[in-house]
């Protein structure tokens, strides 16, 4: 796609929710500066996007809670912080407002935001498909345009009548499709002779708190049957690494290696994955590495969830939505035990066979996903505004074989 450099100034605002939206907003402000050198933005944003030139009008780990019930404790704060954000926006009048992920925070602010005149985008689709379908209609009043990741994201889309682009996903475009599995050892100065398995307990602090020691207790349960095995474990935070090394000590079992940070560079150099769901499973594909997956909600809102029926699909790992069937194994809420994990990791690390299957797969999946995903974005972004008028907004994605799995559509 040729780039294209622009005169006249942009101003965008920006709320990106915690760091995998911190990740996706940096590469989208890198593909806007380099069609719009003139570029200014501003709004929530991480450590990445202010390195690129954002303005934080607040830290974007503030919005870092999900759940139905979990993030009632920090309600008052979220209200204050959109009350400010929505007075500012209005008062700046921005080209266009951009919310990264968080959903449940920017859908409410594009709302009111679409309705003075301000376009308004939503750069990761929530996951209406999967649960509570009925924010579609939501969706449909609040955003001029929705950036899906997913290529059956856009197909639901189409379905609503609302206008959605499916412009591949930037972490397939920064991982390269061969990952170099020596090279990662040597930087975190791991033994490469032995088996390594990387525990990722999720980025959030209530995942942690709820998934931290399961995983501890599986790393262990495996460990006592395979000693020579390593452990690694990268931390989103200072925050999180406490609380996880918390419950190592109450484990009384030393026996994971803790880094802040580098989770690709764990994920390249692991043999195998222990991996909360979200992001981190669609990283752990992009490195093409088996994985076993888990989710522990807070027990109210999974009763809610449950008894509600407010889930519609049947799986909950990127990697099992994007082929439509159980690739990895899956583990939710109290199905998570050590015993389960621990079995499932080990599953993982000895079947060879089963290993170069996935490594096929994944890799398909990765050259369907690898589409130049933030130049796309921008690209769809400043058609929308016309701040490119030469340049026609990039043409439908080829899925490949990544299809809406069929309990999506119903």
């Amino acid at each position: 796609m040729p780039v294209e450099t622009l005169s006249p100034a942009v101003r965008l605002g920006f709320v990106a929710g915690e760091s995998s939206g911190d990740q996706l907003g940096a590469a989208l402000i890198r593909a806007l500066r380099a069609r719009v050198p003139q570029l200014r933005c501003y709004g929530v944003a991480g450590p990445l996007m202010q390195t690129c030139g954002c303005e934080a009008w607040a830290p974007a780990h503030e919005l870092a809670v999900m759940g139905l019930i979990e993030p009632l404790a920090h309600l008052p704060g979220l209200i204050r912080l959109r009350l400010r954000l929505r007075a500012r926006l209005l008062a700046e009048q921005p080209d266009a407002f951009i919310g990264v992920d968080a959903p449940a925070f920017n859908l409410g602010l594009a709302e009111r935001l679409h309705r003075a005149g301000i376009p308004t985008v939503q750069y990761v689709s929530p996951q209406v498909w999967a649960w509570r379908q009925g924010r579609v209609r939501r969706i449909k009043r609040a955003c001029d345009l929705v950036l899906c990741l997913l290529p059956f994201e856009a197909e639901f889309y189409a379905r609503h009548g609302v206008r959605a682009v499916f412009v591949g996903h930037p972490l397939a475009d920064q991982i390269p499709l061969e990952v170099d599995r020596a090279q990662a050892r040597r930087e975190l100065e791991i033994d490469p002779t032995l088996p390594l398995i990387a525990l990722l307990p999720g980025s959030r602090l209530g995942e942690v708190e709820r998934l931290g020691a399961d995983f501890l207790g599986a790393a262990r349960w495996v460990q006592q049957r395979r000693p020579s095995v390593q452990f690694v474990a990268p931390m989103a935070s200072g925050e999180v690494r406490r609380v996880f090394e918390r419950q190592m000590r109450a484990l009384g079992w030393s026996g994971v290696r803790v880094v802040d940070g580098q989770a690709q560079r764990a994920l390249a150099a692991a043999d195998a994955v222990l991996v909360t769901s979200g992001t981190a499973t669609l990283e752990a594909l992009l490195s093409k590495r088996p994985m076993v997956v888990a989710y522990r909600f807070a027990a109210f809102t999974a009763f809610v969830i449950r008894r509600l029926r407010l889930v519609r699909v049947p799986y909950f790992s990127q990697p099992n939505l994007l082929v439509g069937r159980r690739l990895v194994p899956e583990f939710f809420q109290e199905e998570v035990t050590p015993e389960a994990l621990g079995a499932a990791l080990l599953e993982a690390l000895e079947n060879r066979e089963r290993r170069a299957q996935l490594e096929c797969e994944f890799r398909r999946v990765h050259e369907s996903l690898r589409l130049g995903g933030a130049e796309r974005a921008a690209a769809a972004i400043l058609a929308l505004i016309g701040a490119a008028p030469h340049a026609a907004p990039p043409g439908p994605a080829e899925p490949g074989e990544a299809r809406l799995p069929r309990d999506l559509s119903r």
